[in-house]
C-alpha cells in the first residue's frame, strides 16, 4: 500500500516538476498569442482606414480584412505551440492530411468557399446592389465566406449559399447607373395609333426623371384582329426607378381614361 502510495506522488512529482519547467514557456506562448491577436485587431483596424475608400468593393475588402486578421492569429499560436515544444511540421502535415478529409467530408462546404472567391474577385455584384437569383431577390446586405445575404424591400433577410449565385444566372438591376422602364399596353385594336404616342410623349415630356439621352422608346410593337401592342420605354436614373415607374403607370391609366383608350383583353403588363 505504501509502495503504491510512493509511486503515485513519484509519478505527480514528476509531472509536476515538468510542469514547473514548463512554466516560462507557457507564459511565454500566452503572451505570444496575446501579441498577436491584439497585433491582428490593429492591422484590421489599419486595413479598415486604409482600404474604406473602396466602397464599391465592400464585400470584396471586408474579406480580405478578415482574411488577414485569420492568418496572423493562426501564426500567433503555430508560434506559441513551437515554442511549447510542439513539432509544428508535423502538426501542419497533420492538419493537411486532416484537411484532406474533412474536404471529402464537405465538399459542399468547400464548393461555397470556391464561389465566394469568384465572386468576390470577379464581382458579378456588391454590397448594396439590387440582384435576383431564380425566385430570390433583394439588396445585397452581405457576401460571407460560404453565403450571401439579401435584404428584401419587405425588410427580410433571405440568406443564399454562394454555390448557388456562381452556378445559376443572376440578374443584377443596379450595376448600371440608369435603367430602362418597359411599359407595355395592350390596347382595342380600333384605338388610334397617333393618340397613343400623344399620350406617350406629353408624359415623358413633364417627368423630370425622365433621362433626354438615351432617348425613350416609343412604338407599336406587334397588332393582331383583336389588339394592339404599344411599348413605351423611358430610360431614368437607376435610383429613380422604382418611384418612376409607379408615378407613370398612374399618369398612363389617368389619360387613357381620359381620351377614351379602352384595353384589349388584356391587362397593362411591364417587364422589369
Amino acid at each position: 500500500m505504501e509502495e503504491s502510495i510512493e509511486k503515485q506522488t513519484s509519478i505527480m512529482n514528476k509531472y509536476m516538476g515538468v510542469f514547473v519547467d514548463k512554466i516560462p514557456s507557457i507564459i511565454v506562448a500566452i503572451i505570444t498569442i496575446i501579441i498577436g491577436i491584439i497585433i491582428a485587431k490593429i492591422v484590421k483596424k489599419i486595413l479598415n482606414k486604409a482600404l474604406s475608400k473602396y466602397k464599391s468593393s465592400t464585400g470584396l475588402v471586408g474579406f480580405m480584412i478578415n482574411f488577414v486578421q485569420f492568418i496572423i492569429i493562426i501564426f500567433a499560436f503555430m508560434q506559441a505551440l513551437g515554442g511549447l515544444g510542439v513539432n509544428t511540421t508535423s502538426l501542419a502535415a497533420m492538419l493537411g492530411a486532416a484537411g484532406f478529409s474533412i474536404g471529402l467530408a464537405f465538399k459542399e462546404v468547400l464548393s461555397n468557399f470556391g464561389s465566394s472567391m469568384i465572386i468576390l474577385f470577379f464581382k458579378p455584384f456588391d454590397v448594396g446592389d439590387y440582384i435576383k437569383c431564380e425566385e430570390n431577390e433583394g439588396t445585397v446586405e452581405s457576401i460571407q465566406i460560404f453565403s450571401t445575404t439579401l435584404k428584401t424591400v419587405d425588410n427580410k433577410h433571405i440568406i443564399l449559399p454562394n454555390f448557388q449565385l456562381t452556378t445559376n444566372p443572376v440578374i443584377n438591376y443596379t450595376s448600371q447607373n440608369v435603367r430602362r422602364i418597359d411599359f407595355v399596353f395592350y390596347v382595342d385594336y380600333n384605338t388610334e395609333i397617333k393618340d397613343l404616342y400623344s399620350i406617350a410623349n406629353s408624359i415623358f415630356e413633364y417627368e423630370k426623371r425622365i433621362l433626354s439621352s438615351p432617348e425613350p422608346l416609343i412604338g407599336v410593337d406587334s397588332m393582331n384582329n383583336n389588339m394592339i401592342k404599344f411599348i413605351a420605354k423611358p430610360w431614368v436614373k437607376t435610383d429613380d426607378y422604382w418611384n418612376t415607374y409607379y408615378s407613370l403607370m398612374e399618369k398612363f391609366k389617368k389619360e387613357f381614361d381620359n381620351n377614351g383608350i379602352k384595353m384589349a383583353n388584356v391587362n397593362i403588363m411591364t417587364q422589369l
